[in-house]
C-alpha cells in the first residue's frame, strides 16, 4: 500500500543524513526530523512492555517467597535448625530483588549480560544518534526497560540458585521427599512460566515495525552512523574494537590465509605419513562433536543460556495475556424445512478462551435467516435467535469432544420486544465430535466441521432437529 507520509519521512532522513555525512563526517550536529508518531510508537511499544514486565515480574517475586515460606514452616515442625539455615535470609532477598526492580532506571551504565539482542543494540545507537529531544525521552525509556530486563535475569538466577540448595537439601533428606517436594516442584514450574513470559517480553521488544526497519535500513547505510555504531554499540563495547576498525591499515603484520595454510603444511608434514590422515580424523571427530552440539541447542529452542527445561508438561497458554487466548470465530449452519419451519440458517459468532493447548470454552449468540420453503418461494425473514457457550477438548490430532448449552428463540419475529418472553426461549444440550480442517487463508486460520446431537431436542414441541451439522472459521 503507498502511503505518502512514510516515503517523505524516508526522503528526509536521507537528505539530512547525507548533509551529516558531507559537513560533518566525525560529529553530527544536525536534527533529523522524524515525525512524532515514529517517537510516540517507540515510547508507547517500551512503556507496554516495561509495565507488562514488571507486573509479572512482582506477582512472580510474590508467589515464590509464599512458597519458601510455607517450605519453611513444613521444615520448622521437623528440623527448625535446617529451616532457618535454609531460609535464614530469603525473605529479605526477595524484598531487595523487588525494590531494585521497582526503582530501577537504567540510570547506571549498562553493560551486555545474557542474550545478545541486536534490534534493540541498533534502535539504541540510533537513538543516541539522531540529535533530537524526542529521542532522548524514547532513549531514556528504552534503558529502563533494557535495565528490567536484566534485573529479571537476574531474579531467574537467583531462584535458580535456590532452587538448586533446595534440591540438595531434599537429596540429602530422602525422607522429606514427600513433605517438601511439592512446593518443590511448584517452584520448577513458576520458574519455567515465568523464563517464557521474559523471553515473550524479548522477542516484543525485538520485533520491529516497518516505520522502524525503513528508518533503520536506510541509516545503516550512512558512513556517519557506521562509524558511529562501531564506537558506541553495545557489541562494541563487548570487544572493543579498536578506533581504526576497518581501516586495511589496521591489518598490517596480522598472518594471511596462505601463511596459515603454510604453518598447518609444515606441522603436518613434521607429523609424518600419518599427520595428514590424523589431522583429518580430528577435523572430523571435531565437526561430529560440534553438530551433536548444535543439534542439542536446537532441540532445547535456541542459543541462549536463558533455558529452563522443564520435568513436568508445560501449558504453552499460560504465558500469554489474556487478549492473545482469545479465539473468535463465526458458524454457519442450515435446517432443512419442515411443516412447522421453512429452511433456515444459523448465522452465529463466538469468542472463545484457551485454558490449555487442549481445552477452549467460550461464548456465542446465534441469528436465525429464513429462506422461505422452496426455490419457488424464497423469502426473508428473521426466524430466530440463540445465546450459546460451548467446550471444545481435544481427543486427538485435529480431532475434539465438543460440547454446548443453549437457548434458542425459534419463532418468528418482526420486532426486538417480542425476544423478551421467556417462557418462548427452548433449551439445547449439545454433544459431539469436531474436526479441524486447516486453510490457507490469511483471515481464517482454521475450518471446524462438527456433527451434533441435541439430546434435548425430543422435550422440544414441536420437535427439533436432532442431529446439527455446522461449519466453525476460526480467526
Amino acid at each position: 500500500m503507498f502511503r505518502p507520509r512514510a516515503v517523505f519521512l524516508l526522503l528526509l532522513i536521507i537528505l539530512s543524513c547525507a548533509c551529516v555525512a558531507q559537513d560533518q563526517p566525525d560529529k553530527t550536529e544536525a536534527i533529523l526530523n522524524f515525525p512524532s508518531r515514529f517517537f510516540t510508537r517507540i515510547q508507547q511499544k517500551t512503556f507496554s512492555i516495561n509495565d507488562q514486565l514488571t507486573h509479572q515480574t512482582e506477582k512472580y517475586l510474590q508467589r515464590m517467597q509464599r512458597r519458601e515460606q510455607r517450605l519453611y514452616r513444613k521444615l520448622y515442625k521437623i528440623d527448625s535448625a535446617a529451616a532457618k539455615n535454609l531460609f535464614a535470609d530469603a525473605s529479605q532477598q526477595y524484598a531487595a530483588l523487588g525494590q531494585r526492580l521497582a526503582s530501577d532506571t537504567g540510570g547506571n551504565s549498562l553493560h551486555l549480560t545474557g542474550e545478545y539482542q541486536a534490534y534493540t543494540d541498533s534502535l539504541q545507537g540510533m537513538l543516541k544518534f539522531i540529535h533530537d529531544p524526542r529521542a532522548a525521552g524514547a532513549l531514556t525509556q528504552l534503558k529502563t526497560l533494557e535495565a528490567k530486563m536484566q534485573d529479571a535475569d537476574q531474579i531467574k538466577a537467583y531462584i535458580r540458585e535456590r532452587r538448586q540448595q533446595i534440591a540438595q537439601y531434599i537429596q540429602q533428606h530422602t525422607n522429606l521427599a514427600g513433605l517438601l517436594g511439592k512446593d518443590y516442584q511448584g517452584m520448577n514450574q513458576e520458574l519455567y512460566y515465568y523464563s517464557q513470559q521474559v523471553r515473550q517480553y524479548k522477542e516484543m521488544l525485538n520485533d520491529p515495525d516497518k516505520l522502524e526497519k525503513q528508518a533503520l535500513a536506510i541509516l545503516s547505510k550512512l558512513p556517519a552512523f557506521q562509524s558511529f555504531m562501531k564506537q558506541n554499540s553495545q557489541l562494541a563495547g563487548l570487544f572493543n574494537l579498536p578506533a581504526n576498525y576497518g581501516d586495511p591499515g589496521s591489518l598490517a603484520g596480522l598472518q594471511t590465509r596462505d601463511q596459515v595454510a603454510a604453518l598447518i603444511n609444515q606441522q603436518v608434514a613434521a607429523a609424518g605419513s600419518g599427520g595428514a590422515a590424523a589431522l583429518q580424523a580430528n577435523l572430523q571427530s571435531a565437526q561430529s562433536q560440534l553438530d551433536g552440539y548444535k543439534d542439542k541447542l536446537s532441540k532445547l529452542g535456541g542459543g541462549s543460556g536463558d533455558m529452563d527445561m522443564p520435568d513436568f508438561k508445560p501449558n504453552n497458554q499460560k504465558t500469554k495475556t489474556f487478549w492473545r487466548r482469545m479465539e473468535y470465530g463465526t458458524n454457519f449452519q442450515t435446517t432443512r424445512n419442515s411443516y412447522y419451519f421453512p429452511t433456515t440458517s444459523d448465522l452465529g459468532l463466538s469468542v472463545g478462551y484457551k485454558l490449555n493447548d487442549h481445552g477452549t470454552i467460550g461464548i456465542g449468540a446465534s441469528y436465525k435467516l429464513g429462506w422461505g420453503n422452496g426455490i419457488q418461494h424464497i423469502a426473508f425473514s428473521s426466524q430466530g435467535v440463540g445465546l450459546r457457550s460451548f467446550v471444545d477438548w481435544q481427543l486427538k490430532g485435529s480431532f475434539y469432544l465438543s460440547g454446548g448449552f443453549e437457548y434458542n428463540y425459534a419463532k418468528p419475529f418482526a420486532s426486538y420486544q417480542q425476544l423478551r418472553a421467556i417462557q418462548d426461549w427452548t433449551k439445547s444440550g449439545l454433544l459431539g465430535v469436531s474436526k479441524v480442517v486447516s486453510l490457507k487463508s490469511r483471515v481464517f486460520k482454521k475450518t471446524k466441521v462438527q456433527l451434533l446431537w441435541d439430546f434435548l431436542s425430543y422435550e422440544q414441541v414441536p420437535r427439533t432437529q436432532a442431529v446439527l451439522f455446522r461449519i466453525n472459521y476460526n480467526f
